[in-house]
């Protein structure tokens, strides 16, 4: 079935390269669309576009109960929990609940049914609007191990707000990485143009090449025309979608929590042009501001 909507993921191999400054300004020249920020453990989004909070869905995991008696101490769960969440004590299991990533699967291991699952509170997701963007705001509780169930709730949101939505998706290529990428349309790569910008649009690459997303870079912070990461981009065939310059203005403008879209002229075209330019390569009819 064809899709009406998309999902366009920014990511970056680390934190601080300007994926949510990216994510931001493209969801701010769309009409009518939705911003996602699935950066749950930084999820700065929020900060520049200033939502009016109308909801908070709250993000459950199960964890396991024990009943010591019914333990028949056989360790089963123990070696079954490859997050050494389960330890075996004095004739007892006990539960390192900050550990456990809720898979479930001791309390199926064992056989006496002294692991039950119970309802634990991980995080939220947030829903909002800001000046005709629908924003969601995913959040981690400090101290969960991982975010992962989060972002399924946000993709489940997503779907029926059936829009076009930008995502703001987590740092480096971990599980939430992963979970980000896997119904997106297109990858949005953002580097600097340093080695170890290249090392981490490398990791990218892998990542988005593994599930078959169409992708492009964007480079940020450039301070001449020929860099490591562009140079790395030629060598590979990755399109540079767009050259974000290293600029005092900018800087001045983003450490204010403004839009640099909403700003300046000359970054309200930039982005308005990547925009355009990712929905022709997916064959969408553009959704850029005039």
């Amino acid at each position: 079935m064809e899709k009406n909507n998309y999902r366009i993921v920014v990511l970056s191999g680390k934190g601080g390269t300007g994926k949510t400054f990216t994510a931001v300004n493209l969801s701010r020249v769309m009409t009518n669309g939705l911003y996602a920020d699935m950066d749950v453990e930084e999820p700065n989004g929020e900060i520049f576009h200033q939502p009016k909070w109308r909801e908070q869905t709250d993000v459950p995991v199960m964890v396991p109960l024990y009943d010591a008696a019914q333990c028949k101490g056989c360790r089963h769960c123990v070696d079954f929990c490859r997050f050494n969440a389960l330890g075996f004590v004095g004739g007892k299991v006990m539960i390192f609940g900050d550990i456990c990533h809720g898979c479930g699967g001791c309390t199926l291991v064992c056989p006496t049914g002294a692991l039950t699952e119970g309802r634990k509170m991980i995080g939220a997701v947030q829903t909002g609007d800001a000046d005709g963007l629908t924003v969601l705001s995913g959040k981690l509780n400090p101290g969960e191990p991982s975010g992962v169930p989060i972002l399924a709730k946000m993709g489940v949101l997503i779907d029926r707000a059936q829009k076009n939505t930008i995502i703001d998706g987590p740092p480096g290529t971990a599980c939430t990485a992963m979970e980000a990428v896997k119904d997106s349309d297109y990858v949005v790569m953002v580097a600097e143009p340093t080695a170890f910008g290249v090392h981490n649009m490398a990791m990218l690459k892998e990542l988005v090449e593994l599930y078959e997303k169409p992708y492009g870079a964007v480079i940020n912070k450039v301070i001449r025309e020929i860099n490591p990461a562009e140079e790395y981009c030629q060598t590979n065939g990755i399109a540079v979608l767009a050259r974000i310059p290293f600029d005092v203005v900018l800087a001045g403008i983003i450490a204010h929590g403004q839009i640099a879209a909403e700003k300046l002229e000359a970054y309200d075209d930039l982005f308005k042009n990547l925009l355009r330019r990712i929905e022709k390569e997916m064959g969408y009819e553009t959704t850029a501001g005039a």
